[in-house]
């Protein structure tokens, strides 16, 4: 689903030409791949994502992770870049997932995986205790939707989440308190404009829900 956040600085581009998301750390870095062009997509920029992975230096190595909403696929490629096992993308755009899989097939990456539906519909068809488990979950839904409660419950119920997984969360600024399961800690947050950025460390037994 193309990210409906508020409006970025787009990423280089010419006109008549894709706009390009740089990779800026690890195996890629400073590669640069094409996203589609649609209102609403923009990548996170450059120095969250630069101040997420080095949070994230201890995760990523090894990682299998989740990315949904995952748009132009920055967090999941940089997650590639840096020594994640394996990424899986989810998109309900047909144009977005295309170019996820092309970006890949570019890297020569055989570790990423693009499903080209809702976040919401993968989720619900998830088949509790027979999935895979990710260690490190990228959560950017699109703005005023209301999605995150549903979401991270949806992962929780459905035991998508390894036992200490490691959860990152965008979300518009205005929202001071954030339902989350109670047993995902808050470790880090740091706010830039419009957007928050929340890191979170999920602990084994859940708990009753509270806000954050």
């Amino acid at each position: 689903m193309p990210r409906k956040h508020p409006p970025r600085p787009q990423q280089s581009s010419s006109k008549g030409h894709a706009p390009m998301l740089r990779i800026i750390g690890g195996e890629w870095r400073s590669r640069r791949v094409p996203f589609p062009d649609i209102e609403g997509l923009r990548p996170t920029p450059d120095r969250v994502r630069e101040t997420l992975f080095n949070w994230l230096q201890n995760t990523t190595p090894g990682a299998r992770c989740l990315d949904l909403f995952a748009g132009s696929g920055a967090l999941g490629l940089e997650a590639l870049s840096r020594g994640a096992a394996s990424v899986t993308f989810v998109d309900q755009s047909p144009e977005v997932a295309k170019q996820l899989q092309n970006n890949l097939n570019t890297l020569k990456s055989q570790r990423g995986e693009v499903i080209a539906t809702s976040a919401m519909t993968w989720l619900e068809g998830r088949q509790t205790d027979n999935e895979p488990r990710y260690d490190l979950v990228f959560l950017d839904p699109p703005f005023r939707k209301d999605m995150l409660p549903v979401i991270c419950e949806l992962l929780e119920s459905k035991n998508l989440l390894a036992d200490n997984a490691v959860i990152y969360i965008e979300a518009e600024s205005e929202i001071k308190q954030l339902l989350l399961p109670s047993n995902w800690q808050p470790h880090r947050e740091k706010t830039a404009g419009q957007v928050t950025y929340r890191l979170l460390y999920r602990e084994a037994i859940a708990d009753t829900d509270q806000t954050l």
